[in-house]
């Protein structure tokens, strides 16, 4: 033996052998359990590494396969099962320091693209070292070997490789730095710890950190490195640097650098030879060398945030404030902005702007939210240190505005909420380029605008300085600039923060500012507009602040006290006299085309006009001592006052002259004066003689002026939006403004509009409508109004056929076009066309009223003229319809349906309903052409048969059979369908063809339907149903011969759901024998035949022995049918008993139910199918003379009922879907079934809900025993059998459990078990709320309760459970009080579980850690909560005691949390009715007892309590009796 060792080991050594022998003799000799060497492992890997170390200190020459051969041989060893195992038992393989050093160095040239060959096996090689803590070592024990390969793999990484060389470096790095880690948490020299890391991994981390952030691995199309692994790998390299740069034992070095020297104890403190940290940390980092020019910025940005934060994390503590700041000016040197005051760098580009203004955002929100910046410590104790580098770098963002980057909006924002002093300074020029000379059009970018704008306002409100902050906006206003490319000052969203600004504002400060701009406007403006157009321009702006200011201010009431109701008076007059009157004298244009600055100036006048009269009747209306000058619609003498003017003092040939200047173009103006006209219209309608043919005069001519302003502007389709403030009023968007005008106030014009205008305004409504689904796609996403927009809320709005007028017109308008794509498809003379279609060619309603007085007065029901146009239509059907349609025509008429869909059709009038019905029923029998394709000639046929269909359910549907037979429709329709049918090529079990057959089978319905319900020549119209219908089949008999089998199958299929629904409809009517006289002999013969003929077609439709599953309804509706015949006033008890006439199918009804049993699993997945199945098992059942003799029915359907409910393929929402229908079958079963089959339904469920089904992981029994259970519970049940259930109901209780607990225990937990068996056991409690005698068998649920978990579910999963939980609990507080007796403590422990669990899902996550999206199903468990709270106080007399115990853990719990504000507001409602119960001594007990965290969340609460629930409920109990 002793020869086949050193036999081994001298060929692995000797010269001679080859390089391709050793290594398969070294492989050999690992892999072979023959080959003995003593201490094998080591030898072999002590030879490879020998070897290797020898070729790269050049003192062997190797191939680089054999090289590659020797590097992938070390990595077999290091990743073998077979090392592993040793190592686990304890036997040492030592690697030594030079593996690890070569390792470190193929490492490093790895970052050169000609050394790469080798990669992936020494990464590979290293990832085996380093995830193997016995190999580890050799790195660990030698700190400097871990932080050079830590080093060199995060500079290789930063070279950015690709390809298969990404994953395993990362993972190696992910090793690495993890080992690193854990030596840094050991505390050792922290000085070695800080060199080690600022000297080699400080500059390659964060560069490697900012590749990461920006995705450079992650990104769409790469995917080389997992999300996962991408962050973990950043959030170690900054858990690196702060243990290395920012250990706890250097806090004193950073004190002693970044403090004053006045302390002696710093300098003993510090650490040894480290006097300057941060210095050596800013050095390194802003070294140009160490990264590409081209990221250096957005690195250097990204670092300076990341350091300033964990600077924070590991130093900031109260009393560290100034420490804290002092680290800010340094980093923030680090920045190229901080230079650009000095001019030491170039101009930054936007990106680099972008980079830096986002690590400012990020120092300056560190700072604001860690409370470093104390106003008064700053002042008092450090000499406003802090204050002035604030100074410097809001000087710094003013002077070099970047108001195309958000970041920019956002630093001011903080600034400003931090001190505004810091700001004041440079007010005018902040207001100038952040707001009013702003060009901001992104809309991230105008989001932080609007709130930049916001927290000013906010800010100065507070301060009461608002009338100095519109002081310095009006400074800016008033400079001289280039005011055409000025933006409107009040757009949506300064608008919105003026509003809310204002309505804070007490009324004094309101009146100062608008005193303020009135000024303003008089002294420097109005004094040179005339000429000028910039002077023009500035007017505009001052007048739309102005009406911002009217406009948004408070109402003035009875309560404002006198002098302020006197000073806004008094304003209001002098902006009359003094502004307006004088502004509008202007307005006077000396030839035919007003200059530029004239037609501003008329905007600016206008929407101070407009605004001045509106604002006067509000204050008029709303405040009873207030004076208006243009005189108060209220008093003893109105019937005597003049109607209202558009406004006092000016007269009407001055506003012709005005409306001829507004007329000339779109503009503001234009607006206002639509304005003004609409508020003299509601003046007018408050005034006493509103009803005065002068008034209706008036009325009638302002509303015409309204509509006929703007009628040529919405002739043009225009596509802008509009932000809704008059401010933005332009030429582009008066279109839009102008329309929503007048949509908004349809309700004062429609009364007052002459038809041609009403036509008029139908024509635009129908001509902006958004035809296209992607329009309407575009119109969701502009956050703006538009045209689309309007006109698709006025169609969709309640109110639109309340105002009949322009309802009948729409109607009209819409019924017009579509009759005019038809006549443009016509392919014969069109006054032919004329006289066979007149409805077509009909302008008004005239022609239907015509039709009706002629056929309400031609005497019997046989008579000729109402079959006139039924025979029309029937010959033009069977004959070529003279109408085609191409692909482009069935498209805009099928939008124009889209359009219909969305009216009212159940409430037409005679006439308006008679069209429609013509006209669809025109669409649906007219012909398509080759061009259009099978899918859109079905969604066009489905879009006419359902309108139809809602036209049947309509008031007027009997107006229809003024003119047309019941059955000559039936006819028209089904011909049309049989034509259609045999040119049609689809498949039979087509979805679309399905779908197309149940939308003309539910129009069939409800055509027969209201036949039956109008009683109109029943006879007469169901027997010629009956009699086309025979000629229909016999047709269908004799076609195979000439019609293709796919076009003869269509038509069965439609004969089929015609005869179908025939019996649908008569049996019922037949069974209850409400048939009149002369037709209660006829109508059941008529039955008798549709049944026959239904069987005969079903048997044609089928294949030999078995029946398709989309027919099964029509078996279904049959054998209802074929009963309803033989028992005259039904009911299943009825239906048991035998008849004396045989059922016509007798053996069809058998075949489909032995066909069902089998395939009844198969049919879940069609609920309709599966419906239409279970009804017809419902029936058999009830029906004894078609059962087997030899199998038990009972037995066979709850065997079938098994298998769908125990069915894996089945989903389980599929399973919960279908649960009604089985619950209808089982219903009946247990009904008519024997105690006897009861007992083996019982046998079953327990059975199924044993647990050792649980342990052979037999779920689909479990769920399906459950499922029967619950099942079982709906049921009515005899005493007999109610009294076995509720035997063994506890039997069933502790099964419950079992599973419970059995499912809980999975991982992840078997949330499909738990579910239903919570649901089940709630039922249980409601129902067993007298059978349950055992208390201890209602406390087995709190222990369900308990054990299911709450944590880690999806918030779809966490709803459902919640919601089951609740109903559990509720059912015990409830249902079982005598219990509730002695187990509150265990309600409060299960109900607290469900207060807490809200409290942690409902809390406010990172943007990482949680969506905005899961919160409404928080917010509906936190509703589940309050309310449960309610039935807790409804409780009194048993929870008074535990109240402060209940109060106490709400409180303890929530003080660890902050809570989204909408769950805070519920679980406090909730809790407000808990402390209800609370005495005096339990809140005195509760201030004591709470821990000082709690105490002082107990404080607050308690008082909003008193405040707003406790003062409420004792206001509400003043008015109570």
């Amino acid at each position: 033996m002793a020869a086949i060792y050193s036999g081994i080991s001298l060929k692995l050594k000797s010269k001679t052998t080859s390089w391709e022998d050793k290594l398969k003799l070294a492989h050999f000799a690992w892999i072979s359990h023959q080959c003995f060497l003593p201490n094998k492992e080591q030898v072999l890997l002590d030879w490879a590494r020998q070897s290797l170390v020898a070729f790269y200190k050049k003192r062997l020459e190797l191939t680089e396969d054999v090289v590659e051969r020797l590097w992938i041989y070390i990595d077999n060893i290091l990743h073998s099962r077979k090392l592993q195992n040793l190592l686990q038992s304890g036997k040492t393989v030592t690697l030594q320091i030079s593996l690890a050093k070569i390792i470190n160095e193929r490492i490093a040239e790895l970052s050169h693209l000609e050394s790469r060959r080798n990669a992936c096996a020494i990464l590979s090689c290293c990832q085996g070292i380093l995830s193997t803590p016995a190999l580890a070592v050799i790195y660990t024990a030698k700190q400097e070997l871990l932080v050079a390969l830590l080093s060199q793999l995060c500079w290789v990484a930063c070279r950015q490789p690709h390809g298969a060389m990404v994953a395993p470096l990362f993972e190696v790095l992910h090793l690495a730095l993890g080992q690193y880690r854990s030596l840094q948490q050991q505390r050792g020299n922290p000085r070695r710890a800080f060199m080690d890391v600022t000297e080699h991994l400080l500059q390659p981390c964060l560069v490697l950190r900012h590749l990461l952030s920006v995705g450079t691995w992650t990104q769409a199309g790469q995917g080389q490195l997992r999300q996962g692994l991408s962050r973990e790998v950043r959030s170690q390299i900054e858990a690196v640097l702060r243990g290395g740069v920012f250990q706890a034992e250097l806090l004193s070095s950073y004190k002693e650098e970044l403090l004053d020297q006045q302390q002696g104890h710093t300098k003993t403190e510090a650490v040894k030879g480290l006097l300057a940290p941060l210095d050596t940390v800013v050095t390194r980092l802003v070294d140009a060398g160490y990264c590409e020019a081209a990221i250096l910025v957005p690195v250097v940005a990204g670092s300076i945030a990341l350091l300033y934060k964990l600077f924070l994390d590991s130093y900031f503590k109260e009393g560290n404030q100034l420490l804290c700041f002092q680290v800010l000016p340094k980093l923030f040197g680090c920045l190229r902005v901080s230079q650009l005051q000095q001019g030491q760098v170039r101009a930054l580009t936007t990106p680099e702007w972008t980079a830096e203004l986002l690590a400012v955002e990020q120092l300056l929100s560190s700072v604001a939210d860690n409370s470093i910046y104390n106003i008064a410590t700053d002042r008092l104790r450090h000499g406003e240190v802090q204050f002035r580098f604030y100074r410097r770098v809001a000087e710094l963002l003013v002077n070099h505005a970047q108001a195309a980057v958000p970041a920019w909006f956002r630093c001011l924002k903080i600034l400003m909420s931090l001190n505004h002093l810091i700001l004041e300074p440079d007010l005018d020029d902040l207001l100038s380029s952040a707001w009013i000379d702003a060009e901001v059009t992104e809309f991230r970018t105008k989001k932080a605008q609007e709130a930049l704008i916001h927290t000013l306002f906010q800010t100065y409100a507070k301060l009461r300085q608002v009338p100095q902050l519109f002081e310095e906006v009006l400074e800016v206003l008033c400079r001289p600039a280039a005011e055409a490319l000025r933006q409107p000052v009040l757009a949506s969203g300064p608008s919105a923060v003026l509003r809310a600004c204002l309505l804070e504002l007490p009324l004094s400060q309101v009146l100062d500012t608008w005193s303020l701009v009135l000024e303003k406007f008089q002294a420097l403006v109005l004094p040179s507009v005339e000429s000028d157009t910039d002077m023009a321009l500035k007017s505009l702006s001052l007048s739309s602040l102005l009406h911002g200011v009217m406009s948004n201010m408070r109402s003035l009431d009875s309560s404002t006290p006198l002098p302020v109701i006197r000073r806004t008076q008094r304003m209001m007059e002098r902006m009359l006299a003094e502004l307006v009157r004088p502004l509008l004298s202007l307005l006077d244009p000396p030839g035919p085309k007003p200059e530029p600055w004239l037609q501003k100036v008329s905007d600016s006048a206008l929407l101070l006009a407009c605004t001045w009269a509106q604002v006067d009747a509000m204050l008029s209306l709303n405040c009873s001592q207030y004076c208006s000058v243009a005189g108060s619609p209220e008093g003893a003498a109105l019937e005597l006052s003049p109607l209202p003017s558009l406004l006092p003092g000016v007269g009407t040939q001055h506003w012709r002259k005005v409306e001829e200047l507004t007329a000339q173009c779109d503009s503001l103006g234009r607006y206002c004066l639509e304005q003004l006209y609409l508020q003299r219209m509601k003046s007018t309608l408050m005034h006493a003689g509103f009803r005065s043919e002068a008034a209706l005069q008036t009325l009638r001519a302002d509303a015409a002026y309204i509509l006929g302003s703007g009628r040529e502007s919405l002739c043009r389709r225009t596509v802008a939006s509009w932000d809704g403030q008059v401010g933005t009023v332009n030429a582009l968007t008066y279109p839009v403004a102008h329309w929503h005008l007048v949509v908004s106030n349809l309700t004062v014009l429609i009364s007052y509009l002459c038809p041609d205008d009403v036509r008029n305004l139908a024509r635009v409504l129908l001509r902006t409508l958004p035809v296209s689904q992607v329009q309407e796609g575009l119109a969701e996403e502009e956050p703006h109004v538009s045209l689309g927009k309007i006109s698709t809320a006025i169609l969709h709005s309640a109110l639109f056929p309340e105002m009949q007028p322009l309802h009948s017109a729409f109607l009209a308008c819409v019924a017009a076009e579509c009759s005019s794509i038809l006549c443009s498809g016509t392919q014969t003379d069109l006054s032919l066309l004329s006289q066979q279609l007149p409805w077509l060619f009909e302008k008004d309603y005239t022609i239907m009223s015509h039709w009706e007085n002629r056929f309400a007065r031609s005497g019997p029901e046989g008579a000729e003229p109402r079959g006139e146009i039924a025979q029309t239509l029937l010959s033009m059907v069977q004959s070529d319809f003279p109408i085609c349609l191409e692909e482009e025509e069935v498209q805009n008429i099928l939008g124009l349906l889209e359009v219909v869909s969305a009216l009212q059709l159940d409430s037409l009038s005679p006439p308006c309903h008679v069209l429609y019905f013509l006209l669809l029923l025109s669409m649906a029998v007219t012909r398509l052409g080759r061009s259009c394709s099978s899918s859109m000639a079905l969604r066009f046929w489905m879009t006419c048969y359902r309108l139809l269909g809602c036209l049947q359910r309509g008031r007027s549907a009997r107006s229809v059979f003024r003119i047309m037979y019941a059955s000559d429709v039936f006819e028209i329709v089904l011909t049309s369908l049989f034509k259609v049918s045999r040119r049609f090529s689809v498949e039979t079990d087509d979805p679309s063809w399905l779908e197309f057959l149940q939308v003309t089978g539910m129009f069939f319905e409800q055509h027969l339907q209201m036949l039956i319900n109008i009683k109109l020549s029943l006879v007469l119209n169901f027997g010629k149903i009956i009699t086309f219908l025979s000629r229909c089949k016999a047709d269908v008999e004799a076609a195979p011969g000439m019609q293709s089998e796919s076009s003869n199958s269509l038509a069965k299929q439609l004969l089929l759901v015609s005869l179908t629904k025939l019996c649908q409809v008569l049996g019922p009517f037949v069974q209850e024998r409400r048939p009149l006289q002369e037709a209660r002999s006829v109508l059941p013969e008529l039955l008798q035949q549709a049944v026959l003929q239904t069987g005969a077609v079903l048997r044609l439709c089928s294949a030999p022995g078995r029946l398709p599953t989309a027919l099964i309804s029509s078996v279904s509706t049959l054998l209802q049918a074929d009963l309803s015949q033989r028992h005259g006033g039904g009911g299943a008890e009825v239906a048991q008993v035998p008849g004396t006439t045989p059922l016509s199918h007798a053996v069809l009804y058998q075949d489909v139910y032995s066909q069902l049993l089998s395939e009844l699993p198969a049919l879940a997945g069609d609920v309709s199918s599966f419906q239409a199945a279970v009804r017809f098992l419902e029936l058999f059942f009830l029906t004894p003379e078609l059962h087997p003799k030899k199998d038990s029915v009972f037995t066979s359907l709850f065997h079938s009922m098994r298998k769908v409910l125990a069915d894996p393929q089945i989903p389980t929402q599929v399973t919960q879907d279908l649960e009604p229908h089985l619950g209808a079958l089982f219903t009946q079963m247990l009904e008519v079934g024997s105690t006897e089959d009861f007992r083996v339904v019982m046998q079953s469920i327990l059975q199924g809900l044993d647990v050792r089904n649980a342990w052979k992981a037999d779920l689909q029994a479990t769920l399906s025993a459950v499922a029967l259970l619950k099942l079982l519970l709906n049921c009515p049940l005899s005493a007999e059998k109610a009294s076995l259930l509720w035997r063994a109901c506890p039997q069933i209780i502790t099964a419950l459990a079992l599973q419970n607990r059995e499912a809980c225990q999975e991982q992840p937990v078997a949330l499909r078990v738990v579910g239903p068996i919570l649901d089940v056991l709630a039922i249980l409690l409601r129902q067993g709320e007298e059978a349950i005698g055992n208390p201890h068998h209602v406390c087995l649920a709190f222990s369900i309760l308990l054990t299911v978990p709450l944590d880690h579910l999806k918030p779809p999963e966490y709803g459902s459970i919640f919601s089951r939980l609740h109903n559990v609990l509720f059912s015990i507080l409830q249902c079982h009080p005598k219990v509730m007796l002695k187990a509150i403590p265990s309600f409060l422990n299960s109900f607290n579980r469900l207060v807490f669990s809200v409290m942690h899902e409902g809390r406010q996550k990172d943007k990482d850690k949680g969506s905005a999206d899961d919160l409404p199903v928080i917010v509906e468990c936190a509703r589940l909560v309050e309310r449960m709270y309610s039935h807790v106080a409804a409780r009194a007399e048993d929870f008074t005691v535990f109240s402060p115990f209940m109060v106490a853990q709400y409180v303890t719990e929530v003080q660890k949390v902050t809570l989204y504000p909408a769950v805070k507001s519920l679980l406090q409602e909730g809790i407000y009715l808990i402390l209800d119960l609370c005495t005096k001594p339990d809140v005195q007990f509760l201030r004591a007892s709470l821990q000082p965290g709690a105490r002082d969340v107990f404080k607050d609460l308690h008082n909003d309590y008193l405040k707003y629930h406790k003062a409420k409920h004792e206001g509400e109990k003043r008015y109570t009796v």
